[in-house]
C-alpha cells in the first residue's frame, strides 16, 4: 500500500495540476516582490533623416541629411501609496501558501482513494479464499456422499443436491475472482497505469494493518486536531488572509499616491558636410523701422537683400561625438502626485467587492468546519458500530462453526438430510463473509478517523 500511495502521488495528474498552480502563484509572488523596487530603464535610438527635418540638437528645421542618435536613462520609485504594494505582496504570499496546502489536500485525497481501493482488493481476495474453501468443502462432501450413494446407504437425491450446491459455489468463486480483478483494474486507474500492463499487490492479512484505538480517536479531540492539521482548513484560512490583504489594496487605490522620478539623456547629430558660400547684396528692402537723426529728422531703415554667391568660404561640419555628448547632456528629477478624483466609481466598487469576497470566504470556512465536524462525528459513530458489529460477527462465526460441525457429524451418521446440511454450511459461509466485511469496514472507519486527525495514513 505504501508503494502504491507513493507512486500515485508522483504520477497522479490532479496532483501535478495543483502543483503547477502553486508554481504560478510562486511567480506572482516573485513579481509582486520585485514591484516594490524602483523601476529603471535605458533606451537608445538611431535614425537617418532626409530633406527638411528638425535637428534634434538645435530644434531648427534644416534642409539637409543627418544621422542622429539619442540615449536616455529613466528611474521611478513609489514614495507612498498607502502600502498598496506591500499588501499586494502579502496577498500573493498567502495565495502561494494556500496553493501549496491545496496540493497537499489533493495528495491526501489521492492517498485515501488508493488506500480504499487497496482495502477493497484485500477484501475481495479474502472473499475469493472463502469461496475456494467453500468449494473444497462441498467437493469433499460430494465425494463422501457419492461413496455412500454407491454403497446404497444414501439416496441419489443427496448427491444431486450437493452437485447443485457445488455449481452454485463455483459460480460464487468465479464472481469473487472477477470482482477482485475489477478492483485491481480500478487501482491501476488511480495509479495512472496502463490497463494492460502486468500489476499485482501484496495481500497481507487484515490483522497486520495497524489501527489506532478508538479511545485515542474521540471526535472532539479529532476535530480540534483536524482544524490545526488538515490542509483544507489551512487553505480556507490562508484564502481569507489573502482576501483581506487584497481588500487593503483596493482601498488604497482610492487615495492619492506619491512617486519620485529622475532621468538622464543626451543626443548626437552628424550633419552631412555642407559648403558655406559668400553672400552678395542685391538690393535693399524698406522696413517699418525709422532712425532718429535728431532735430526732428528721421531716416527710414532699409534691410539689405542677400543672395548666395559661388565662392565657397568653408564647410559646415558636425562637432565630435564626445563634444556633443557632453554639451547635450541633460538631467531631470521630480515628484509626481496622483489623485483619483472620478473614475466611474470603479475603485470604490472594487473595494466593496473585495469586502464581500472576504465575507464569502469566511462563510465558506464556517461551512467547511461544520461539515468537517459532522463528518468526524459520523465516522466515529460508524467506527464504534463497526467494532461492535465485528465482535458480534466473531461470535456468530463461532456459533455457526459449531452448528456446522454438529450438522456434518449427524449427516455422516445419516441423521440429517442434505438440505439441512447445506443450510448449515451456507449459514457458516454467510457468517464468515459478514465477519470479513465487518473487519474491513472497521479498519477503514478507523483509518478515516486517523486521516481526519491529521496523521495521514498509517500504513
Amino acid at each position: 500500500m505504501q508503494k502504491c500511495v507513493e507512486y500515485a502521488l508522483a504520477n497522479n495528474i490532479s496532483v501535478k495540476q495543483t502543483d503547477l498552480q502553486s508554481q504560478f502563484s510562486s511567480l506572482a509572488l516573485q513579481q509582486s516582490k520585485a514591484s516594490q523596487l524602483p523601476s529603471f530603464s535605458f533606451s537608445n535610438s538611431v535614425g537617418l533623416s532626409f530633406g527638411l527635418s528638425e535637428n534634434p540638437t538645435t530644434g531648427i528645421l534644416q534642409n539637409n541629411s543627418f544621422f542622429n542618435s539619442g540615449a536616455q536613462i529613466q528611474a521611478q520609485v513609489s514614495l507612498f501609496n498607502w502600502f498598496s504594494k506591500q499588501k499586494a505582496n502579502d496577498a500573493n504570499r498567502f495565495t502561494y501558501e494556500a496553493d501549496i496546502q491545496q496540493t497537499e489536500k489533493i495528495k491526501n485525497d489521492v492517498a485515501l482513494n488508493v488506500a480504499v481501493a487497496y482495502l477493497q482488493i484485500l477484501l475481495a481476495r479474502e472473499q475469493v479464499n472463502l469461496s475456494k474453501i467453500q468449494v473444497l468443502q462441498t467437493i469433499s462432501q460430494l465425494e463422501s456422499t457419492q461413496k455412500q450413494v454407491d454403497a446404497g446407504k444414501l439416496p441419489e437425491l443427496n448427491a444431486a443436491q450437493l452437485e447443485a450446491q457445488l455449481a452454485t459455489d463455483s459460480s460464487s468463486l468465479i464472481t469473487a475472482e472477477t470482482s477482485a480483478q475489477q478492483f485491481v483494474l480500478q487501482l491501476k486507474a488511480l495509479l495512472n497505469l496502463d490497463a494492460g500492463m502486468s500489476f499485482d499487490v501484496e495481500t497481507p492479512p487484515v490483522d497486520m494493518i495497524p489501527v489506532e484505538a478508538l479511545a485515542e480517536l474521540q471526535p472532539e479531540y479529532v476535530y480540534i486536531s483536524a482544524l490545526a492539521n488538515l490542509p483544507q482548513q489551512k487553505v480556507n484560512e490562508l484564502r481569507i488572509k489573502s482576501a483581506i490583504k487584497n481588500m487593503g489594496v483596493a482601498k488604497a487605490a482610492m487615495y492619492p499616491s506619491i512617486s519620485a522620478f529622475g532621468g538622464l539623456d543626451t543626443r548626437y547629430v552628424h550633419v552631412q558636410k555642407a559648403p558655406i558660400y559668400n553672400q552678395l547684396i542685391t538690393g535693399y528692402n524698406v522696413t517699418p523701422l525709422r532712425a532718429d537723426a535728431g532735430g526732428g529728422v528721421f531716416y527710414n531703415v532699409e534691410q539689405p537683400v542677400f543672395k548666395t554667391g559661388n565662392t565657397v568660404l568653408g564647410y559646415l561640419e558636425s562637432d565630435s561625438f564626445e563634444k556633443q555628448f557632453k554639451e547635450n547632456f541633460g538631467q531631470n528629477v521630480g515628484i509626481g502626485l496622483s489623485i483619483p478624483i472620478f473614475n466611474g466609481r470603479r475603485a470604490r466598487t472594487s473595494w466593496e467587492q473585495s469586502k464581500l469576497t472576504v465575507k464569502n470566504l469566511e462563510l465558506t470556512k464556517i461551512q467547511s468546519d461544520q461539515q468537517l465536524k459532522q463528518d468526524i462525528y459520523k465516522a466515529y459513530i460508524d467506527a464504534t458500530a463497526a467494532i461492535q458489529k465485528f465482535n458480534a460477527n466473531k461470535k456468530g462465526v463461532q456459533t455457526s462453526q459449531k452448528a456446522y460441525d454438529f450438522a456434518n457429524k449427524r449427516y455422516e451418521l445419516g441423521l440429517l438430510s442434505t438440505y439441512e446440511l447445506l443450510n448449515s454450511q451456507n449459514a457458516l459461509q454467510t457468517a464468515k463473509t459478514q465477519l470479513l466485511y465487518a473487519q474491513f469496514d472497521y479498519v477503514f472507519k478507523v483509518k478515516l478517523l486517523e486521516f481526519y486527525k491529521g496523521q495521514g495514513l498509517k500504513l
